[in-house]
């Protein structure tokens, strides 16, 4: 791997791992920051694999160091290529480029040098219990285990044992090599973890070389010595991991020795991000998919039109902090940094999702005429469109109400509003159909009213936007709330999936401008007074728009 300038080159924002990072630098206890992003091919990345993809990669950047995209490939049960490819393009979108690509399994000869090293020190030891006997003589987390009666095992009968393990002599789950620790330790994870088990299983890289794989704890610290990594930075939950891990980096002898630093994970609002959860979904066909816009998953959230921008910026404003599980976060933050990215950058149109028909009765019958429009009012770098106007246009059918309540400012009989760029129209009249729903208004319109002209003559309190019925562009929408109805993920598999919220995704067909028709996937643009929507790479054919809503317009949180 190339050797970056170990020169700091820190961001203003500062974090318990920076200054830890900052004082190994300038101490000379090492010379060069080496971080990791180590998931497992075994799903696709969610928004809490975000917080450790930037930090990792932001860190190691902040020191001109580097950072490896490693797979922990050590289960070949679990882990597809479809998701090692998936997890490199998610890093890649996110704005990460990694210094070196490795996966565990390039180590697997290594690792099993360094379980003989242990088992040669007395340190290690085949075990003929099953994972049911193991699992009952572990102890609890108040209460010490006991003992395996294979504990003492000689050396030479391990060694034989572990290598016809290896060669394949044994069914699964008939033997497995354990750490010799301390059965009695309060830490639980102390007491003689397994390291090796075994599987007869086809590995997406090493195909049917091994039939026996590491576990992930085991396999872990090793591939960070391997690699030379100096700050191993994961999340909370591998806090009580973490003495075991310097116990393997410490008992296989390895040369370079790594350290481990935890920090609080994401939790979102009304989110899953387990990856058990994230596949019942996907198999059991409550969402269109791992990357169905409803889901936490990076390649959800990037289909729904999520900018990396705005996934960065949120995950640098919830900073880097140590301990506990971290905090539930309110979802509306992460709405606050989508809109903050989006505001000067997506194009302002108007699309109509619920249309309703207006006949401007006093408007010439063949007239079109081409009306001027900001395409965004924050950034006039973006210019101006053209938009065809005539007698006929769609509104929203919540934009007219027969009998309206107070201080309703839109369209009912005799009431008049401003047309968004274009004229001042006034109801007259309305057809109900045979159920006695409202399908067409009758409006006139006043030619001295137009949008930009200076009219001044009087004032109108309500603004509704529209599409030229003549022109419009057929298009479907996706409307979504949040999947799961509870704040907290659930214990339980059955009351998991009772709080998916049946109503989390809403199709409505309705139109757009028709500067529309050229539009490619993911292409955002804010619809007037709708929110913020993207373009959907998976539905949309030229033929067919489907427009995936990111966000609203309006939140009440405030950063």
């Amino acid at each position: 791997m190339e050797t970056k300038n170990a020169e700091a080159n820190v961001s203003a924002i500062s974090n318990f791992i920076k200054n830890i990072v900052n004082e190994d630098l300038k101490s000379g206890k090492v010379s060069q920051v080496v971080t990791r992003f180590p998931p497992e091919p075994n799903g696709y990345l969610h928004i809490g694999h975000a917080k450790a993809i930037c930090t990792n990669f932001e860190i190691a950047d902040d020191f001109n160091g580097l950072t490896n995209l490693r797979f922990d490939d050590t289960n070949p049960v679990k882990e597809d290529v479809e998701y090692v490819e998936s997890i490199k393009e998610d890093v890649k979108w996110l704005g990460f480029k990694w210094d070196g690509l490795f996966f565990a399994s390039d180590y697997f000869e290594e690792m099993y040098s360094r379980a003989l090293v242990l088992i040669r020190k007395g340190l290690a030891y085949v075990d003929d219990q099953s994972a049911d006997e193991i699992r009952e003589t572990r102890g609890t987390l108040t209460q010490g285990g006991t003992n395996s009666p294979y504990r003492e095992r000689t050396i030479e009968e391990n060694l034989s044992l572990f290598e016809r393990m290896r060669a394949g002599e044994f069914k699964d789950g008939e033997r497995v090599l354990r750490a010799k620790i301390d059965m009695s330790s309060p830490n639980i994870n102390l007491r003689d973890p397994v390291i090796y088990r075994i599987l007869h299983a086809h590995h997406h890289n090493t195909g049917d070389a091994w039939c026996i794989y590491p576990m992930y704890t085991y396999a872990h610290p090793l591939e960070d010595a391997i690699e030379g990594v100096t700050h191993s930075l994961c999340s909370s939950e591998f806090e009580d991991q973490r003495p075991f891990y310097d116990w393997v980096i410490r008992e296989c002898e390895m040369p370079n020795v790594p350290r481990q630093y935890e920090f609080a994970r994401i939790s979102l609002m009304n989110t899953v991000t387990s990856k058990r959860k994230l596949k019942q979904l996907v198999d059991e066909k409550a969402v269109d998919g791992w990357d169905d816009p409803r889901m936490p998953t990076i390649s959800g959230l990037r289909r729904r039109g999520l900018t990396p921008e705005s996934i960065r910026n949120f995950v640098r404003e919830l900073g880097v902090s140590k301990g506990g599980g971290g905090s539930v976060v309110d979802t509306r933050m992460l709405d606050h940094f989508i809109r903050e990215d989006l505001k000067l950058k997506a194009l302002r149109t108007m699309g109509v999702l619920n249309p309703l028909k207006v006949v401007i009765t006093n408007y010439p019958e063949d007239q079109v005429e081409m009306l001027e429009a900001e395409n965004n009012s924050e950034n006039p770098e973006m210019g101006n469109r053209m938009i065809p106007f005539s007698r006929e246009i769609y509104i929203e059918q919540d934009d007219f109400m027969e009998n309206p309540p107070p201080k309703y400012f839109r369209l009912f009989p005799g009431n008049e509003v401003r047309l968004k760029n274009a004229y001042f129209i006034k109801c007259n009249d309305f057809i109900k159909d045979a159920d006695g729903n409202v399908v067409e208004l009758h409006c006139t319109y006043d030619v001295e009213t137009k949008s930009g002209s200076g009219f001044t003559g009087r004032k109108v309190k309500g603004t509704i936007h529209w599409v030229d019925a003549k022109s419009a562009v057929p298009a479907e929408f996706r409307l979504y709330e949040p999947l799961i109805l509870d704040d907290e993920e659930g214990e339980e598999e059955t009351s998991f999936m009772d709080k998916v919220n049946p109503n989390s995704l809403q199709i409505v067909q309705g139109f757009v401008e028709d500067n529309m028709k050229s539009v490619s996937p993911h292409d955002k643009f804010q619809f007037f007074r709708h929110g913020y929507f993207n373009v959907d790479p998976k539905y949309t054919t030229p033929d067919h728009l489907v427009f995936n809503l990111i966000v609203s317009l309006k939140s009440s949180f405030v950063v």
